[in-house]
């Protein structure tokens, strides 16, 4: 008697991205650093690139999320009694530690040579790739790493040599056991955007160091082994010109902890991984870094470089929500179709993936900005000086939505903590308020151009690589037009001095939008991607042009010609 055999089992209709190399399955990121990276440069960091990917879209992926569950506790005294605080980590949190600040060096990988076995110094966008990778799993522990790499940066700008020599080691350690990470305690309750109103007192002591005496009420990685603090000397004028910066060890020479305590660790939205507190400086010995009442402008250097990081993190953060659309589209079926062959969820894809893509270009162009600013060429420091606000302002900004959008294509799934979706919400919110919020840094966006003349320097580079395009006469000369436009209200809102400033939002989309469509169909025209010169077009068609909303607007039949 023969036995009947079972149908096949149909495929589980939930579709699981995990396992996945986020860079291999990534088919415009190579292409991308080829074109930016110096050939040598890109074949040495290929087998990097890969390994990142394998891990952010495996292991990592599985520590991020116990680590989002698990978030650091704060002890504050020993069991026998000892007034000794420290933060509890979870395991899996120290284990991407380990793989950011040990295994790939991040942390310091701007600061010394032979990094990932390079003879000399890797350009800032070889970090910025890895940690574009790297984000796509874990958002919390790049915000310690930023500004480890951004307080060794900004110290050895402004620091004496003698207080530069005395911590560099430590900063620059390449063995993680021994690496020092960084912080920065600026944010008081009545000093969040105003740093005028900082209260922090400094004095002097008689051994050439100060004492600073205090409130912080938004300090992240808490317990880092080195802080740059904002403080007013006592004397000095109110306002921002009395506002000085200090380094602010955690341990003395003589092995003591310094005389500065952790209240309590917030309770946050996102980056839960990541410990965040509240601290009282109680006449801690701090070292004062460049010159004394420009505190704020020596600080503006951390800052802005942990602007380019926030920027950085919003676009990897857009690129893995996007990727997990994309292969949930292909693999999801319903009423007979895969979802991406339906017309609503191709129009959808495409406005998740022009946002994503933008961010993605920014990042690409304001680390090679930073190279050239960092060499000294002309026209380096003004590029970077306007790039950087802008990323920071808008890819933030559409971070929020592209991570909430892209959820929702998972469905029920997409709402449930088990998968990637809910946290990449949670934590896409961040990048708006960290190191300025859209109000502030929009503003910036016009302060870099009264004082730098930033928008010449963006207005050149453009035309720079509009020049390279190779598209439709029609085409360029949109792209023309909508730079021209934009760079003339950005004008104007400048020349309107404070009657301007309510127009700063409106300029800085202005400005990233023409920009990142030039700067996508140049990228296009290099690498033969007719992908991302059809995201070129949508980014003028969507975020650019004047529009009807009543009005099917398509890409226009000359611009393809």
């Amino acid at each position: 008697m023969s036995q009947a055999t079972s149908p096949a089992a149909p495929a589980h209709p939930v579709p699981d991205r995990h396992g996945s190399n986020l860079y291999t399955t990534d088919t415009q990121f190579a292409p991308l650093l080829q074109l930016y990276l110096p050939p040598d440069v890109d074949a040495h960091l290929q087998p990097y690139l890969e390994r990142m990917g394998a891990l952010a879209g495996g292991r990592l992926d599985e520590l991020a999320l116990v680590a989002d569950k698990n978030p650091p506790t704060l002890e504050h005294r020993t069991r026998t009694g000892q007034d000794a605080q420290r933060i509890h980590k979870h395991p899996a949190y120290v284990e991407m530690e380990q793989v950011a600040y040990g295994d790939f060096s991040l942390a310091i990988m701007s600061h010394r040579e032979g990094v990932l076995g390079w003879a000399g110094k890797l350009p800032p966008l070889a970090k910025y790739a890895l940690t574009y990778l790297f984000v796509q799993a874990e958002f919390g522990l790049c915000c310690p790493l930023s500004m480890t790499d951004s307080l060794t940066r900004t110290l050895r700008k402004f620091g004496a040599p003698e207080l530069v020599s005395k911590y560099w080691a430590q900063l620059t350690a390449t063995d993680f056991a021994d690496q020092a990470q960084g912080a920065m305690f600026m944010t008081e309750q009545a000093a969040g955007s105003d740093i005028g109103n900082t209260m922090t007192l400094a004095r002097p002591a008689a051994d050439g160091s100060w004492r600073l005496t205090g409130d912080k009420w938004f300090c992240s990685n808490p317990d880092a082994a080195f802080a740059m603090v904002l403080a007013r000397v006592e004397g000095d004028p109110a306002g921002m010109k009395g506002v000085s910066l200090f380094l602010l060890p955690r341990t003395l020479d003589d092995g003591s902890t310094n005389s500065y305590h952790i209240i309590r660790l917030k309770e946050k939205l996102g980056t839960r991984s990541m410990a965040s507190g509240e601290i009282r400086i109680d006449g801690a010995v701090a070292y004062l870094v460049g010159e004394q009442g420009r505190g704020f402008a020596q600080m503006a250097d951390m800052v802005n470089n942990s602007r380019l990081s926030n920027g950085v993190r919003a676009a990897g953060m857009m690129r893995r929500a996007v990727a997990e659309a994309e292969y949930i589209s292909q693999e999801r079926h319903a009423f007979g179709k895969a979802l991406q062959d339906m017309p609503l969820m191709r129009r959808q894809l495409d406005k998740l993936r022009i946002r994503s893509e933008q961010a993605r270009t920014m990042v690409l162009q304001t680390a090679q900005a930073l190279q050239r600013s960092d060499a000294g060429e002309d026209g380096g420091y003004a590029l970077l000086r306007i790039l950087t606000p802008l990323i920071k302002f808008r890819a933030c900004r559409d971070a929020r939505m592209v991570t909430g959008d892209a959820m929702e294509v998972r469905g029920g799934c997409g709402y449930i903590e088990e998968w990637s979706d809910p946290r990449l919400v949670r934590d896409a919110h961040l990048g708006s308020i960290w190191e300025g919020t859209s109000n502030i840094v929009a503003l910036d966006v016009l302060r870099a151009i009264r004082r730098e003349d930033s928008l010449t320097a963006l207005q050149a580079h453009a035309a720079q690589l509009l020049a390279q395009v190779k598209a439709a006469p029609a085409f360029k000369q949109a792209l023309k037009d909508a730079m021209d436009r934009a760079a003339r209200f950005a004008a104007a809102a400048v020349a309107a001095n404070a009657d301007g400033e309510r127009l700063a939002r409106t300029a800085g989309s202005a400005l990233y939008n023409s920009f990142t469509a030039i700067a996508m169909a140049w990228e296009a025209s290099q690498t033969a991607s007719a992908d991302r010169m059809r995201w070129a077009q949508l980014v003028l068609v969507h975020r650019v042009l004047p529009r009807d909303p009543l009005q099917d607007m398509e890409i226009p039949q000359d611009w393809a010609q």
